[in-house]
């Protein structure tokens, strides 16, 4: 039974992480003009003006993920997954390509192989919502199959019956209605045009952090005063360290009792940021509007809008990092991202 419109269309929202341009200035009109075309549904001119980009830049990320779009959006999933494979082979750090992959293993009911291309997604970008939220989606697919052969076996199984019927339910009257599983893929995942950086025909790795700029530590909340600005002082200085690329005081942000975003355990959690914050060419993180909430005298509540841009990708995230004093400093127990 096909009840699962919502995994698809729920792909149509994904509002994350953009890849960033990452052609020479004097190509960077071909790939907005692309992007322009594609927007206006003129799939064909896009795809030359990007087969075009291609010839002189092979392996521009955001060229070959625009081009994995156009091919989803004319229905050619195979093209499209085998764009979209070969980008996760030449930049596995980037968890977007991994997410659209899902998505078209899922419109061909190849629910273990999305399932493995989410798990990748989430392993690259522990806090990538849109990801944990589909995987979601494709085990809530798979329950409904094993519960539909276990009705196939054993007709007068009430309790399975009630099992399925709540998973049809809660996909049915969904908020987010039916959609066409192709078509919406691509709709949701349009980059935006951005002004391409440096030259990046390899990976580009994470990103180098630099200072928090002060007209961005000024939009801070003027409320912030006496602990709350011992907080933020905290929080301004794990985002220069994350900029500075220096892991050992990033990770010195974190309290022992740290809260890893997937339940992995320490260990496994800091050797997988020093690879990120390692990799990239260069790292900036800016924090916008913060705003903290002090519960006691140890205890605390940061939120802010986090922007992350390195050589190869830029994201926007709401963000709460909740806060403990510990020997006199401010620490990070738990980090969340919306």
């Amino acid at each position: 039974m096909n009840i699962f419109n919502r995994f698809h269309h729920h792909a149509a929202l994904f509002a994350g992480v953009l890849l960033l341009g990452t052609g020479l200035a004097a190509h960077a009109d071909d790939i907005q003009d692309a992007n322009k075309l594609f927007k206006q549904g003129q799939h064909s001119q896009a795809m030359d003006k990007v087969n075009s980009y291609l010839t002189g830049k092979p392996k521009d990320a955001q060229a070959r993920f625009l081009k994995g779009l156009i091919l989803t959006e004319q229905g050619k999933t195979g093209d499209a997954i085998k764009t979209f494979s070969a980008l996760t082979e030449d930049y596995p750090e980037l968890p977007e390509p991994h997410n659209n992959l899902a998505v078209l293993y899922a419109s061909q009911n190849q629910y273990d192989k999305a399932k493995l291309a989410l798990e990748m997604a989430i392993r690259t970008h522990p806090s990538y919502a849109t990801a944990h939220e589909n995987l979601g989606d494709i085990y809530a697919k798979m329950a409904s199959q094993a519960y539909d052969r276990a009705l196939q076996l054993d007709r007068g199984n009430t309790a399975t019956q009630t099992k399925l019927a709540m998973i049809q339910d809660l996909f049915a009257g969904g908020a987010r209605g039916k959609a066409s599983p192709a078509r919406n893929v691509v709709a949701a995942n349009k980059p935006e045009p951005v002004k391409p950086e440096a030259d990046a025909t390899k990976p580009a790795p994470a990103e180098k952090s630099v200072e928090t700029p002060p007209a961005e530590k000024s939009a801070v909340s003027p409320a912030a005063t006496g602990g709350s600005s011992e907080v933020l002082d905290s929080v301004h200085a794990w985002a220069a360290a994350w900029s500075a690329k220096d892991v050992k005081k990033y990770l010195s942000a974190y309290a022992a009792d740290f809260k890893t975003p997937s339940g992995e355990s320490r260990a496994d959690w800091e050797t997988l940021r020093q690879e990120r914050i390692s990799k990239p060419k260069s790292i900036k993180v800016a924090i916008k509007n913060a705003n903290v909430t002090l519960v006691d005298d140890t205890h605390a509540t940061v939120t802010f809008k986090q922007s992350y841009r390195a050589s190869h990708l830029k994201s926007s995230d709401n963000k709460t990092l909740v806060m403990v004093k510990s020997d006199g400093k401010w620490l990070i127990q738990e980090e969340r991202s919306k």
